[in-house]
């Protein structure tokens, strides 16, 4: 790991054990199943991929909700596979998450004051008056006024909750931020404006951000690096440059293949679109996972399954992707 990486994920993986009923073995589900990459000060990595992909149960492993169940996970350099209580709560404060819905991530009995003071509460040794002069301090940071503090979730809109749920995550001054699909529940024209706040709020913060989306429109405008997931495995991995003028899965095809185009012209070049539904988690196909829907199949890929290899600027596993 070099000095400046501060996230670092090697062949992280995630299995949950399903139960089904007495005298019989639970079945084992692999959520995340091999995924690796190293992330630095002022980068973003993208996370995409289907509904059930497994993004947002990588995304519960880097902020430490949940442990992994192999590979390792490290955080400004430190092992946060499975830290003690002690360790947990130091690493946190270099890893924060904005979910997806503003309306359910505040308290609504809460003022905002009192929702972004309690980080300081619990983590730091500041006073009452230090605290009330972060909290205004971070609302100004992310477009909002310092009386904003003593009102409650319901006075403020989507995209003001949002920016708020921002201002909570940033209290702590993370070099880490994890946004699972943070302007999917937002109109169309606040996307934007909260999309360009976490762009300046990174350049000014040198903060390292995780970004999962379905949306490969958003991803591509604030992504370095893209990670496309399928059943939990990553299919390829490329700088956004290179995954979006020359992908090399199949998958990914498809995905940009999906994306609305308006021009007739490009709408024809494009491949046809996935055919049959996403394979059960619990019972995989053998081979390679994408081989039910990808034109691509053959025999081979049936009985092998195709590992991550370099192709190109990409890192893909396809038997043919080169």
């Amino acid at each position: 790991m070099s000095a400046e990486t501060v996230l670092e994920a090697v062949d992280l993986r995630k299995t949950y054990q399903i139960p089904r009923g007495p005298f019989r073995k639970p079945r084992d589900l692999h959520a995340v199943n091999g995924v690796s990459f190293a992330l630095t000060p002022g980068r973003t990595l993208a996370i995409v991929g289907e509904s059930g992909c497994g993004k947002s149960t990588l995304a519960r492993q880097l902020t430490l909700i949940e442990s992994p169940s192999g590979g390792r996970l490290l955080i400004d350099g430190k092992d946060a596979g499975a830290p003690s209580k002690d360790e947990r709560k130091a690493l946190r404060r270099s890893v924060q998450m904005v979910f997806q819905n503003p309306y359910g991530s505040l308290n609504p009995r809460r003022t905002i004051g009192a929702a972004l003071a309690e980080p300081l509460i619990i983590n730091t040794d500041l006073d009452a008056k230090a605290r009330g002069e972060a909290v205004e301090a971070m609302l100004t940071k992310v477009g909002l006024r310092p009386e904003h503090a003593d009102r409650y979730p319901h006075m403020f809109s989507g995209g003001q909750r949002q920016r708020i749920a921002i201002a909570r995550a940033l209290m702590l001054r993370p070099r880490i931020l994890v946004a699972d699909e943070p302007v999917s529940a937002l109109d169309v024209s606040v996307q934007a404006q909260v999309l360009n706040l976490l762009m300046d709020l990174q350049e000014e913060m040198g903060l390292a951000m995780v970004f999962i989306s379905h949306d490969l429109g958003v991803v591509r405008f604030v992504a370095d690096e893209v990670l496309v997931m399928y059943l939990g495995l990553p299919v390829e991995q490329a700088p956004a440059a290179t995954l979006f003028g020359a992908p090399r899965h199949p998958y990914t095809k498809a995905l940009l293949a999906a994306r609305p185009q308006i021009d007739p012209d490009e709408r024809a070049g494009r491949p046809a679109p996935l055919s049959g539904e996403l394979p059960s988690p619990l019972n995989p196909p053998s081979g390679c996972v994408f081989r039910t829907r990808c034109p691509l199949a053959t025999d081979r890929c049936a009985a092998e399954r195709p590992a991550l290899r370099p192709v190109g600027d990409s890192l893909t596993a396809c038997h043919f992707a080169d």
